[in-house]
């Protein structure tokens, strides 16, 4: 950490379901002296904050609008049904999207897979937060497909749900101001990609000219021929006198 860095904050926005805390605890090994404020934020609004300078990073779901945004893909989640505990789905230990044809599915408006063709029945209400869909799950209305750490976030205990095989999936990924990739970004985006503690601040790597010049230094003394020369001492591995 740099003297200019220090007093600094560095604020990383997140989306439901995501949890940063494994990068945050490195991060917080690494640079005790940057403090991470952690800003949680909606999956519709944290594209919006990140342009705004509401934060200097952020964990988003794809996709999202790129224009203006550096972007790192990290994981894809596997999708899940919501049901209630009762619902014959719940019998099953993997569902498929024909397994849902006559069930109402929940569409919130805050849903972040990418749909071609959403399975089962359109639902009675698009609810605005998946968070009012799972309530509306739980009451018998319907049922809901989201991200696997979706249904972890909003777990319910008359609530269970089951893997979707064939159903899209949400991807996870880091994204930052193009503008605005300072140093602190660069460490960020080093720990977020599993770089050590000696390589993760390589904001300046040495030029390509530098590694061959050093390797020349080390070859041995060549001859006028163009030939290595050997040491007077030391025999030529396989060398063996006739």
């Amino acid at each position: 950490m740099t003297d200019g860095e220090t007093g600094k904050v560095f604020r990383l926005a997140y989306v439901p379901g995501v949890t940063p805390a494994k990068w945050v605890n490195v991060w917080t090994e690494r640079m005790p002296g940057v403090p991470v404020t952690l800003v949680a934020v909606s999956a519709a609004e944290v594209v919006g904050l990140l342009r705004d300078g509401g934060a200097d990073a952020g964990f988003v779901r794809l996709p999202v609008d790129r224009d203006g945004l550096s972007v790192i893909p990290l994981y894809v989640e596997t999708t899940v049904v919501v049901v209630p505990k009762d619902h014959a789905v719940a019998a099953a230990a993997e569902v498929a999207v024909a397994d849902l044809t006559d069930d109402e599915v929940f569409h919130p408006l805050d849903d972040t897979i990418e749909w071609t063709a959403r399975p089962g029945l359109p639902a009675f209400t698009r609810p605005a937060t998946t968070a009012g869909a799972v309530e509306l799950v739980a009451a018998g209305a319907g049922l809901l497909l989201v991200p696997q750490s979706l249904a972890r976030l909003h777990h319910r205990r008359d609530l269970t749900y089951r893997p979707m095989l064939d159903a899209p999936q949400s991807q996870v990924a880091l994204a930052w101001p193009t503008d605005a990739t300072t140093d602190l970004v660069e460490d960020f985006i080093g720990i977020v990609r599993g770089r050590t503690v000696n390589s993760s601040r390589g904001r300046t790597p040495a030029s390509p000219a530098e590694k061959p010049a050093q390797r020349q230094a080390q070859k041995p003394a060549q001859n006028g021929s163009g030939r290595r020369t050997v040491p007077a001492r030391r025999k030529r591995k396989g060398y063996r006198p006739r």
